[in-house]
């Protein structure tokens, strides 16, 4: 049996009031689902990170091991350590990147592992541009000879939006045999293969670079070096973005949009009538 309606707008529109309250059910239900759904999202987000930290805290993989790795997302984000040499002709600074909100260049040097014919890409820092001159590049020191690297695997470098092409010109070839040979020990920056070379780059791909200078790289992942600033570079590295933030601040517009559709609702289908009934009783209208 259907109720009897409250208030004299009722009698007159009898289906106004279930209509308005379907659709004020569908869309709190609606609304509070997807607010759940960000909040799911957020604690899937926390949670890879968790997996992430716990990856880091790992004991570190040795040379043999990380060889023998078929996929880098076996072990993404866990310590390893390596013995090689670095190739530093073929350094890398990619521009446009930040530490502590200072502009600045990402380093990168290729490393040739120590008996095999591997080179892995290393993310070694971060130094701070020159303002005056954007292609004075601060020294960095890059040890000569056979040296071990502890590091993360990490994904490759992310990619910047980049509005024109990069213009640099190809690094010189480098022989898979015969990498080419390290700098000295003392502060410097790089030195030029060919004429007009430049080392600074927005972004970097992998597999171009590989193409580029002939080495036998690793394309599907990179290390980076953490730990206290050293040889003349910063390694503190941002932390991956996962978006908890955002996530939570769609919940919390959600839930507050469910929110508001109760209170209408409520204004609406009960006080505002009522409001009038008392006001026509006061009146003597009925």
């Amino acid at each position: 049996m259907i109720p009897e309606p409250l208030y004299p707008e009722e009698r007159r529109r009898p289906g106004r009031f279930w209509v308005i309250t379907l659709a004020a059910v569908l869309t709190v239900a609606g609304t509070v689902s997807l607010g759940r759904w960000q909040l799911s999202r957020a604690a899937q987000k926390e949670a890879l990170q968790a997996s992430i930290d716990a990856e880091k805290l790992k004991p570190p993989l040795t040379q043999a091991e990380f060889l023998a790795l078929g996929k880098a997302s076996d072990a993404m984000h866990r310590p390893v350590r390596l013995r090689g040499l670095w190739l530093t002709p073929q350094t890398v600074y990619l521009d446009n990147r930040q530490m502590h909100g200072t502009p600045g260049f990402y380093v990168l040097t290729p490393f040739a592992l120590e008996g095999t014919e591997q080179t892995v890409m290393v993310q070694r820092g971060w130094i701070q541009r020159n303002f005056v001159d954007r292609t004075q590049l601060g020294a960095v020191e890059t040890p000569a000879g056979i040296v071990e690297v502890t590091a993360l695997i990490e994904p490759p470098p992310s990619h910047l939006l980049e509005l024109g092409s990069a213009a640099t010109a190809p690094a010189q070839a480098a022989s898979a045999a015969a990498p080419p040979a390290p700098a000295a020990s003392a502060p410097t920056g790089p030195t030029p293969a060919v004429e007009g070379y430049s080392p600074i780059r927005q972004n970097l791909d992998l597999e171009a670079f590989r193409a580029e200078t002939k080495l036998p790289l690793r394309t599907d992942v990179s290390l980076q070096q953490n730990g206290a600033a050293s040889e003349g570079l910063q390694r503190d590295w941002p932390a991956p973005a996962l978006g908890l933030e955002r996530h939570y601040g769609y919940a919390f517009q959600w839930f507050g949009l469910s929110a508001l559709v109760v209170i209408l609702y409520v204004w609406f289908q009960f006080i505002t009538p009522f409001r009038r009934a008392r006001r026509r009783a006061r009146d003597g209208r009925f």
